[in-house]
């Protein structure tokens, strides 16, 4: 998994340093040698050498020339449920490395290879030590908070917790725990939070169950009204279920208008090929507590594409470009068909632009391939 590490390896110019370097006295020095040969091939060598680092500077100066408006998913080899927001000129992303919270901040999102990482949270409680999955981060009334899911080593005992930073600049500072957040009096399970505000009100979304697990679970998407950024208004009757038996990452969004409520979330296991996005909505004002208020699409708004090796799209987060003149989703997907526990992670990020249909809604178009040369965000300002 991607933590805070230099994306930038090149193996050719170690190689060449290695070759300078051993037995400095001896392996430039010709006139050591005492076979034709060998001399003859050495200078071969060093030649095509030299010539290989010409021919590849002039080929990068090429490419930087190409990408300088252009750039390719995945923005990281590994990173699943990423997540992240824009603001005041930066993006602030992050994603699950299961025993700590790492936080990056970059002016051009698609070129993650150059943004700033920090190590923000490591957590000290052993309650809450284990799997920290989907990190959210927020900027609520000029404080920011990093929502996410942890337990004690037990998945079953998966609650939501907050992290708190009230610096303005939140890779300065620190975040301290605020604690977990009661969803009601069981402590049933709970992951994938996130928050929205609608009407002067503080949302949270979340992933949970009805019931604690015995032999199964269903998933369900909750909302609630929240009193401050750690605490719900009601924590067992003011909230809200759609039932759709496996289901998590419950994602605010809107209609271009406003008009409309969208929660976008990632239905089927994550680990299948068939894991894909999902859309309920409901109008702008009505109550969001009462499940009447929401419609469900029948059908995936966004799910895998064999033929262009893309599987398990999901998990979205949106983002405007630098600008303001345009909306991307960041998302999850993975090349081949499955993953299975215990492997190395396959689900990696990936940012793509998305437009409005006729009526005003989202279209989020198909996944890509990997590899696919796209315009960057309009008025995206390079990494410094």
């Amino acid at each position: 998994m991607s933590r805070c590490n230099d994306e930038n390896d090149i193996p050719n110019l170690i190689f060449i340093f290695a070759l300078l370097t051993i037995n400095e006295k001896k392996v430039f020095s010709l006139y050591h040698l005492k076979n034709e040969t060998m001399r003859i091939n050495l200078c071969l060598l060093l030649f095509l050498v030299l010539l290989n680092i010409s021919c590849n500077s002039k080929r990068a100066g090429k490419k930087e020339d190409v990408e300088k408006d252009t750039y390719a998913n995945p923005l990281f080899m590994e990173g699943a449920n990423s997540s992240a927001i824009y603001h005041n000129g930066k993006y602030y992303y992050t994603h699950e490395t299961n025993e700590q919270i790492y936080l990056w901040v970059t002016t051009d999102i698609t070129d993650m290879a150059h943004s700033t990482c920090k190590e923000v949270w490591v957590p000290k409680d052993p309650s809450n030590s284990h799997n920290l999955w989907n990190p959210e981060i927020r900027n609520i009334n000029g404080k920011w908070y990093i929502y996410f899911a942890a337990d004690d080593g037990n998945t079953d005992n998966h609650q939501i917790y907050v992290i708190e930073n009230d610096s303005p600049d939140p890779m300065q500072g620190e975040f301290r725990m605020k604690g977990a957040i009661m969803t009601n009096p069981d402590w049933n399970w709970g992951i994938h939070p996130s928050t929205f505000e609608h009407k002067g009100e503080l949302y949270l979304l979340w992933s949970g169950w009805p019931n604690r697990r015995i032999g199964s679970e269903t998933q369900c998407i909750y909302i609630a009204r929240m009193e401050n950024p750690w605490t719900l208004v009601n924590p067992d009757g003011g909230r809200t279920a759609y039932p759709i038996y496996v289901n998590e990452s419950p994602q605010y969004f809107h209609s271009k208008d406003n008009r409309t409520v969208i929660v976008y979330y990632a239905a089927s296991g994550c680990w299948s090929p068939y894991y894909c996005t999902g859309m309920l909505t409901a109008d702008a004002d009505s109550d969001l507590l009462n499940p009447a208020s929401w419609k469900k699409s029948p059908v995936p708004v966004f799910q895998q594409r064999p033929e262009d090796g893309v599987y398990g799209p999901a998990n979205l987060s949106f983002l405007p470009s630098p600008d303001g003149t345009e909306w991307y989703i960041l998302y999850q997907a993975r090349s081949v068909p499955s993953g299975n526990t215990g492997e190395s992670e396959s689900r990696n990020p990936r940012l793509q632009k998305i437009g409005w249909d006729a009526d005003g809604m989202p279209d989020l178009g198909v996944p890509l391939p990997v590899n696919t040369p796209l315009p960057k965000p309009s008025g995206t300002v390079p990494n410094q």
